[in-house]
C-alpha cells in the first residue's frame, strides 16, 4: 500500500496562520475590528450636557406656571372703588367752573358726576340730589370711594357741596378730593376745622 500524505495544512488559529505565512493583514481588517469594538462601546450612552437653549426652555416652562403679575382680576366693587379714585385724581389741579364737567373747568358735583359716569354709574347732577343716592353710612365706616356731603352756607341749611374720599389713613384721617372756588380741584382733610364743622353726611354708592 502506498501511503499518501496530504499537503494541506490544518490551521486552528490566527496566530498559527501568521506563523505559516498564509495570513495577510489589511487595513480593512483593522477597520472592521475597530468598528465592531466601537459598536460595543456605544451601547453605553454618554451623559449629555444641558445646552443653553434647553435651559431657556425649562426656565420659560417654569415661569409660565407662575401667576402673571400683570393679571387684572374680574372687576368687583372694591376694584371699582380703587379705579374711581385713580380716575378722579386725574382732575386734580383743574380750575373751578360752575356747571363744568371737563378738564377745562368743573365744580364739585360735576367732578363726581363725570368720574362715576366713566364706570357707567349714573348719579344726579347736583350735590343736593346726589346725597339721596346710595345709602348713608356712619363716619367711622367711611372708606375710599365714598362720598362726603357738606353745607357750607349756614343760612340756607342744605347740602351744597360734595367730595370723594381718596384715602383713610391709619390714624383715621379722611382725605377727600373736591372742587373749590379758590383752589379748583384739590385734596383736603376732613380734620380741617372748616370741613369738620360743615360736614353733614357720608354716602356709599359703590357697595362691597
Amino acid at each position: 500500500m502506498v501511503s499518501w500524505e496530504s499537503s494541506a495544512q490544518i490551521i486552528t488559529s490566527k496566530k498559527e496562520a501568521i506563523e505559516n505565512g498564509i495570513y495577510s493583514y489589511t487595513e480593512e481588517d483593522n477597520n472592521t475590528e475597530t468598528t465592531e469594538n466601537s459598536v460595543g462601546l456605544s451601547a453605553v450612552k454618554p451623559i449629555e450636557k444641558t445646552t443653553t437653549e434647553e435651559k431657556k426652555k425649562r426656565k420659560r416652562l417654569i415661569e409660565s406656571t407662575r401667576p402673571d403679575p400683570d393679571f387684572i382680576p374680574a372687576p368687583d366693587e372694591s376694584y371699582i372703588a380703587q379705579q374711581v379714585v385713580n380716575n378722579v385724581m386725574e382732575f386734580e389741579g383743574v380750575r373751578y367752573k360752575t356747571g363744568g364737567t371737563t378738564k377745562m373747568g368743573m365744580d364739585c358735583s360735576g367732578m363726581v358726576y363725570t368720574t362715576f359716569n366713566l364706570f357707567n354709574i349714573s348719579l344726579p347732577r347736583s350735590s343736593r340730589e346726589m346725597a339721596k343716592a346710595g345709602r348713608e353710612i356712619k363716619l367711622e365706616e367711611v372708606k375710599k370711594g365714598d362720598l362726603l356731603f357738606f353745607d357750607n352756607n349756614p343760612r340756607r341749611k342744605r347740602i351744597n357741596h360734595v367730595g370723594l374720599v381718596t384715602e383713610v389713613t391709619e390714624d383715621g384721617d379722611i382725605k377727600f378730593i373736591h372742587a373749590t372756588l379758590q383752589l379748583g380741584v384739590t385734596v383736603s382733610s376732613l380734620s380741617e376745622s372748616y370741613y369738620e364743622k360743615s360736614f353733614v353726611q357720608a354716602n356709599r354708592v359703590i357697595e362691597d
